[in-house]
């Protein structure tokens, strides 16, 4: 890997914890000089449960889902909210998210078997994958999933096979690419025409689509499925896409005399990684996709869909922090200082696979200012595991706890055994408790696959 850029304007920034925002979890506080989360002191987290860790605000978690029910709601009654279990997925999640009255998307066999063991209910479940393999197809429907999305025409042909095999038809969408290339990575955009997923509106693919689904006896079309891409901050994408998509339906009623009685618009809300991120709000994010959608319905006079969305990052991004002992200090004389932690890109892959940005502090120094620059490595053998780059810091030193804050999503799913790290465990906590939802893996648990004969 490319050695690390040196960057000679990298500053201290001198903020304490409570200035870093929106970056922060719903109930971070500052007490006796240490981080706490949900009531409980992020310190006495790290030493009782080891680190690495994650530590999950689940107050923060319930606030968001309400907050999407409500600002969504706010303007259609018919609207319904789709955790994406991709970002984070555990037991404890599914049961959360079945106490806020949402629903849930798998993207995976693996996914769903954790639904399943939670006992979500499977009529509330949405399957999804560009991919999926027969095994995955045969549990999805065993399972009574609520829908399948649709991704291509050979998983449609499957799917009818498999539900006239049992006497049943499946509740499907379709998943179109509305050729929208939203503002954000190019690793995370999906909604544009050169996308693995989906149907594509260029040359009739999705139409074709369409009308293959209405010919088959077994599967049972219920509407459309989009998403654009994820940690989008300019809402004028879902705009876009929503007129294209709604013209879609249009044409669709008109050549097919088939209405579209669901939309699915896919997630990607973006949140705050960094102290000069603005993202936009959930409320502000429920008016444009649901008002745009009742314009557009109406400016063809169709009738205004059953309306889901599909956030994720935006639910438990920043309700999550992940902690770490401090082990060894590096000056490199005029180039930088690492900061080497008990973790790194078995945790956290993000930074290494796309240059993830993250706002850190130390947790047993939280009321004090971020008065150096460090780089903060990780403990991997691998010259590009860090986790933040010339980052304002408060002086560290061997045996402080370093907390990273917004690692909630996409870093506890993405996780290695690389270098055979076991993978940390998962904490959540709120009003004063902390319980232990996942736990931290062991040597044994790294042994457990290995066939007996060899050993």
């Amino acid at each position: 890997m490319a050695q690390i850029a040196h960057n000679p304007d990298a500053r201290p920034d001198y903020k304490s914890t409570l200035d870093l925002g929106a970056v922060l979890p719903q109930t971070a506080e500052v007490k006796g000089g240490h981080l706490w989360i949900g009531g409980v002191d992020t310190v006495t987290l790290a030493r009782e449960f080891g680190t690495a860790l994650y530590v999950m605000d689940e107050e923060h978690i319930r606030t968001q889902l309400r907050n999407y029910l409500e600002w969504t709601r706010y303007h259609w009654k018919d609207v319904d909210v789709v955790y994406a279990g991709k970002a984070f997925i555990s037991i404890a999640m599914c049961k959360l998210v079945e106490e806020e009255g949402c629903y849930l998307d798998v993207s995976s066999g693996g996914e769903l078997a954790v639904a399943q063991a939670a006992g979500f209910p499977a009529s509330r479940i949405l399957a999804h994958g560009n991919n999926k393999t027969l095994r995955e197809l045969v549990e999805a429907i065993d399972a009574g999933v609520g829908r399948i999305v649709v991704d291509s025409l050979e998983e449609l042909a499957r799917i009818n096979g498999l539900a006239l095999e049992r006497g049943l038809r499946q509740p499907i969408l379709i998943r179109v690419t509305p050729g929208v290339v939203a503002d954000t990575h190019q690793y995370i955009q999906t909604g544009s025409e050169d996308s693995k997923f989906g149907f594509g509106l260029r040359d009739g693919l999705a139409l074709a689509a369409i009308q293959e689904a209405l010919a088959l006896p077994g599967v049972e079309l219920k509407g459309l499925h989009m998403h654009i891409g994820s940690q989008i901050f300019a809402l004028h994408s879902y705009a876009k896409a929503i007129e294209v998509i709604v013209h879609f339906m249009d044409e669709i009623r008109e050549k097919t005399g088939f209405t579209v009685s669901e939309l699915d618009t896919g997630g990607g809300l973006g949140i705050a990684y960094g102290v000069p991120d603005e993202p936009s709000t959930i409320k502000e994010f429920g008016k444009v996709i649901v008002d745009d959608i009742k314009e557009h319905c109406e400016q063809h006079a169709l009738p205004v869909p059953r309306i889901l969305v599909e956030p994720g990052r935006s639910i438990v991004a920043n309700a999550g922090v992940s902690l770490y002992i401090v082990g060894t200090i590096k000056a490199i004389p005029n180039i930088r200082t690492y900061v080497a932690v008990d973790g790194g890109m078995t945790d956290n892959i993000r930074p290494a696979l796309y240059g993830a940005h993250y706002e850190p502090i130390i947790a047993n120094k939280a009321d004090q200012p971020r008065d150096t620059v460090v780089t903060i490595a990780g403990k991997h053998c691998e010259s590009g595991d860090v986790l933040v780059v010339d980052t304002p810091l408060q002086a560290a030193e061997v045996g402080d706890t370093l907390c990273i804050f917004a690692t909630g999503a996409y870093c506890q799913t993405m996780s290695s055994n690389y270098n055979k790290q076991v993978r940390p465990g998962v904490v959540f906590v709120r009003d004063g408790r902390a319980r232990l939802v996942v736990r931290r893996e062991s040597y044994d648990d790294l042994l457990r696959c290995e066939v007996s004969e060899c050993l």
